[in-house]
């Protein structure tokens, strides 16, 4: 389904009655950002039902088929984040026209496919989120988030903490502004120190760039924090999903909601009864006695013998002998 209406739309409303913007629903699936989406469509690479998406005011409607290059794009999964630690000596692209090794190369196998939200130099490591919806990534890198990036970096020079106060007030370089960096020594030994970098804007290379106008050489650089994202104690090279319920609460996503547990489930039935039903009184079912050996009657369900006219078919157990009489 195509058309040209409602392409003015402001995110967050619906896109049509007939369903979502090509470029958009592209990104959810993860493809590309929605502007490299844009990008794909008007190089002719997009096809939908077998016909050349020619605008991006284009409509993608469920059981449609899409492909890119030739190749069919399943439809979006539910939104996903990761959390990366990325090494250092990996790009953080698809491909690289060096050669060099990528980030996604280096991904465990199992994951979906997945772009990442901003970028980290070859040298840098650190928390890389990543995510299989191109939508979220451009939502993540928004400067409109004011999010936190927090780095610590370890540099060689004079540390000056005058003026790492100094770049709270903003500074510029080469004609390139710099909004407000909160820096400060951590530790230091000889000429190398230990730095806490926090910035909200996160331009190409900033650390470096600034501490570097300072007289510093940066030998290792480490992004700790992305946001509400903490890199922790993650291991570097490996991935762990964010869970849906942090999903929610920090970016506000219809994430699929946390399975509810037995505890919260009796929670809830005590609210709407005022007691506990039947079911959750023990938070432990009892299971039914095990016979000490095979000749033993066997037994019903939570303890009941069998009694009546079936105690015909069971095996008859040992005769209980009375106390022993003294010899």
């Amino acid at each position: 389904m195509t058309g040209a209406a409602e392409d003015e739309a402001p995110d967050g409303l619906p896109n049509s009655p007939g369903g979502e913007r090509i470029a958009k629903w592209l990104a959810r699936a993860g493809i590309a950002s929605r502007r490299d989406a844009e990008k794909l469509i008007a190089e002719g690479q997009v096809a939908l039902n077998g016909r050349t998406v020619e605008a991006p005011a284009t409509f993608v409607a469920e059981g449609d088929t899409v492909t890119v290059g030739g190749k069919p794009v399943a439809a979006p999964q539910r939104t996903r984040l990761f959390r990366y630690h990325k090494p250092p000596g990996l790009v953080t692209t698809h491909r690289d026209p060096e050669g060099r090794r990528t980030v996604f190369e280096e991904l465990p196998e199992g994951l979906p496919r997945l772009i990442s939200v901003g970028r980290l130099d070859l040298n840098s490591e650190g928390l890389l989120l990543l995510t299989n919806d191109g939508a979220l990534s451009r939502k993540l890198e928004l400067p409109d988030n004011a999010w936190i990036r927090r780095y610590r970096a370890r540099v060689h020079g004079r540390v000056d903490e005058r003026a790492l106060e100094g770049l709270s007030r903003g500074i510029t370089i080469e004609g390139v502004a710099y909004g407000p960096i909160e820096a400060g020594l951590d530790s230091r030994q000889g000429t190398n120190a230990w730095l806490t970098v926090s910035l909200r804007e996160g331009k190409n290379r900033e650390v470096r760039r600034v501490l570097q106008h300072l007289g510093l050489t940066v030998t290792r650089l480490i992004r700790t924090a992305y946001g509400p994202f903490q890199l922790g104690t993650l291991p570097r090279g490996a991935v762990e999903e964010v869970n849906a319920k942090f999903m929610r609460e920090q970016l506000g996503l219809d994430a699929p909601p946390r399975i509810r547990r037995g505890v919260e489930l009796a929670a809830e039935a005590r609210q709407r009864t005022g007691a506990k039903p039947e079911a959750v009184q023990r938070s432990r079912p009892a299971r039914p006695p095990r016979a000490r050996n095979a000749t033993e009657p066997l037994r019903r369900p939570w303890g009941a013998v069998v009694q009546g006219p079936e105690a015909a078919d069971q095996p008859e157990g040992p005769r209980r002998r009375g106390p022993r009489k003294p010899r």
